[in-house]
């Protein structure tokens, strides 16, 4: 039998006490993490070329999460017949980056010495954004005695290629971040998948992103392929760093992000994806970016974004406890 926490200890209702991630430990120290799962809010969107507010994206997830918090040992899918993030999975929350105001350069900085220190503890860094340019500093994080795995490929959900080189001078905002992360002698390759509508990304960046070992999968294609063929796309067994891009999903269901693109994703299509990987590759980091809360005034944003990272945390270390394989 589960031992619940129902019968003893206070109720703690997710509306009570303070909004850290899952109502999960805050440890103000980096020095001393000592976790498996450390959530670091990077609260910047300096690098957006459009509407601003992603700088509440950790505060409004960490709120959000609060409603996955109940008192029960883990969390349990009748239809995997799985318990998920049970009482032996430690889940942190490292608080923020130091943000600052105007400053990419030095708020990038501060946001990398957080991974690092993630990375130091044998943690796994779980990042909530924060506009996209924040994934530069996470994978620049990676390039140091803190991470020892090994080249890795990054799977990036999104409506956007994020492929942009250097425009007027700009190459640290929210439209670079994959040119960024593919240029690292680290970075083994690129699966993009979500890519769709107009994007900030020229013609020539594509051109650029298949050449440096980028497959580029959209929405339709996606669902064209299939689950398994999607998968596929990513190379087996290899370490992998996930990026999520709120606005992979459709506007319908997550309104609250600065750049909307209609034809995006449901919710089980990106859920089972994320399955299937953390069922046939170690991740070794993940990030969430481009909530702004404020232009979503139900709140459904930052609990479709709350609830898929709690999820992606769950399968990740299920997957640990048993032989990888391709979860259905």
């Amino acid at each position: 039998m589960t031992d619940h926490s129902y019968a003893s200890g206070r109720l703690d209702l997710p509306f009570v006490g303070i909004s850290t991630f899952g109502k999960r430990p805050y440890v103000a120290d980096w020095d001393t993490l000592d976790a498996d799962v450390a959530v670091l809010g990077a609260p910047f969107d300096g690098g957006t070329q459009w509407r601003a507010g992603a700088r509440f994206g950790p505060r409004g997830v960490r709120e959000a999460s609060t409603l996955f918090s109940f008192g029960h040992a883990g969390a349990y899918d009748h239809e995997d017949d799985a318990t998920y993030l049970p009482a032996d999975v430690r889940i942190v929350d490292m608080g923020d980056a130091d943000i600052v105001h105007t400053a990419t350069e030095k708020s990038h900085e501060n946001i990398e010495t957080g991974v690092r220190a993630a990375l130091r503890a044998d943690a796994l860094p779980v990042v909530i954004g924060g506009d996209h340019s924040i994934n530069i500093p996470c994978i620049r994080a990676y390039n140091g005695p803190e991470y020892s795995g090994g080249a890795f490929h990054i799977l990036q959900i999104d409506a956007h290629l994020d492929f942009v080189d250097e425009r007027h001078g700009v190459r640290y905002g929210h439209g670079n971040p994959m040119r960024r992360a593919a240029e690292q002698s680290y970075v083994s390759g690129l699966t993009q998948v979500g890519i769709r509508n107009v994007s900030s990304t020229a013609r020539e960046g594509y051109a650029d992103a298949r050449a440096m070992g980028s497959q580029i999968i959209s929405v339709r294609q996606a669902r064209k392929m299939g689950l398994e063929k999607l998968l596929d796309s990513v190379p087996a067994g290899v370490p992998v760093y996930i990026t999520i891009d709120i606005d992979a999903f459709c506007p319908s269901i997550a309104p609250g992000t600065g750049t909307p693109s209609h034809g995006g994703f449901l919710y089980y299509e990106v859920l089972e994806l994320l399955q299937g990987v953390a069922g046939r590759n170690p991740i070794i980091g993940l990030d969430l970016v481009e909530v702004a809360p404020d232009y979503d005034p139900t709140g459904s944003t930052s609990i479709l974004a709350a609830q898929l990272l709690l999820n992606t945390i769950g399968f990740i270390f299920h997957a640990r406890g048993q032989s990888p394989t391709l979860v259905p």
